[in-house]
């Protein structure tokens, strides 16, 4: 029997978001962190490995047995199909990711009596920006806007069981997240790691491969999970939706340069590329680096997967002239979390973090 105080259950451990938020509920004290991810993944000392496919509710209730102490849950498992953005507003899509969290808590919550929280995550498309351009910056207490989306699928769920239970939920909207994780669906880090050592290795400059200025912002991983402790902790966070973002902001052309230093290489022009269609063609290339440089012997598709398409998008591929997009954190600070981040110390700190990994070269 744990002799922890809390025990926080994170379902899609192997995410960019549940990675962090394992290694920061497992520094604290009084939590005792269980990591439900369906295929393997490094943990910390002390946590819990929870091996489940969200999609079976026979596996999820078999495991629920095991997970009776549960009083806080992270929801962090995300189902994206192989055509990223397209699969945003398909139907198969949204009622995969509504099953996964309905599964969880059909079994769990009839096990884990003592369970009193569960923060489910959103992201910038709850403001329709990947549909229209939304008004910046966005702000938590705008009506829904109207396109379909799993986040709202999700929301009701909750919305509709949480008046006849005893726990209360909390939803956080991330921009952008920055952070380590292998084969993510979005995660900007390792993608465009793996184009500077390709341009370097061919001996180009660090052209900027996205499209016009604008002005966005990110949200580290390691915030967001300062953000779910929060929330989880917090009565005043209790059934409310937050914005997670770093608190500056962020424009690509002007820390492209860091970004180029710290592979060594010079800053070149724009040179438009679609990277998703392009980078797959270098893999003889890719793996001569990974022999030059010791790294882990993954394919650029077991490293990167769809996030080559996300990067795309979030570089603004293809755009002369892209929307501004810009998440307020403001009601979440006056609430009484107080945390920020820099953004390009956040690029750089997850760029040398899978450097130290082998997952990039030096």
């Amino acid at each position: 029997m744990s002799s922890k105080k809390h025990t926080i259950l994170i379902a899609g451990a192997s995410g960019v978001v549940g990675m962090a938020a394992t290694e920061y509920f497992a520094s604290l004290p009084d939590w005792q962190v269980m990591a439900l991810s369906r295929r393997p993944v490094s943990l910390p000392d002390g946590v819990v490995h929870v091996p489940v496919d969200l999609c079976d509710l026979t596996a999820c209730e078999s495991a629920a047995a095991n997970l009776t102490g549960v009083t806080h849950v992270l929801f962090a498992a995300l189902y994206e199909l192989p055509e990223l953005v397209a699969g945003w507003r398909d139907p198969r899509q949204m009622a995969v990711n509504e099953a996964m969290l309905k599964n969880l808590l059909d079994a769990l919550t009839p096990k884990a009596k003592g369970l009193r929280h569960i923060t489910i995550l959103q992201g910038t498309k709850a403001y329709g920006g990947h549909v229209e351009p939304a008004p910046v910056p966005a702000k938590e207490r705008w009506p829904r806007h109207w396109h379909e989306n799993f986040y709202w699928l999700q929301e009701d769920l909750l919305r509709t069981r949480q008046p006849e239970s005893s726990w209360t939920f909390s939803i956080l909207r991330p921009q952008l997240v920055l952070g380590y994780a292998v084969s993510s669906p979005m995660n900007i880090v390792p993608a465009i790691g793996a184009y500077a050592a390709l341009m370097r290795e061919m001996g180009q400059p660090l052209n900027f491969p996205g499209g016009g200025r604008c002005v966005n912002a990110a949200s580290d991983s390691r915030l967001i999970a300062q953000a779910a402790h929060f929330t989880a902790t917090h009565e005043i966070a209790a059934n409310e939706t937050y914005n997670v973002v770093n608190g500056d902001t962020l424009v690509w052309h002007d820390i492209w340069g860091s970004i180029a230093q710290k592979f060594g290489m010079q800053a070149g022009p724009s040179v438009p590329m679609a990277l998703a269609s392009e980078m797959p063609k270098h893999e003889a290339l890719w793996q001569k680096v990974v022999q030059k440089h010791g790294l882990r012997t993954l394919s650029l598709e077991q490293l990167i997967g769809s996030s080559w398409q996300f990067t795309d998008r979030s570089l603004a591929f293809g755009l002369a002239h892209p929307a501004n997009a810009v998440l307020s954190p403001i009601k979440l600070h006056q609430h009484g979390f107080h945390g920020c981040m820099d953004t390009e110390d956040a690029l750089i700190y997850w760029i040398e973090r899978m450097q130290q990994n082998g997952l990039l070269p030096r």
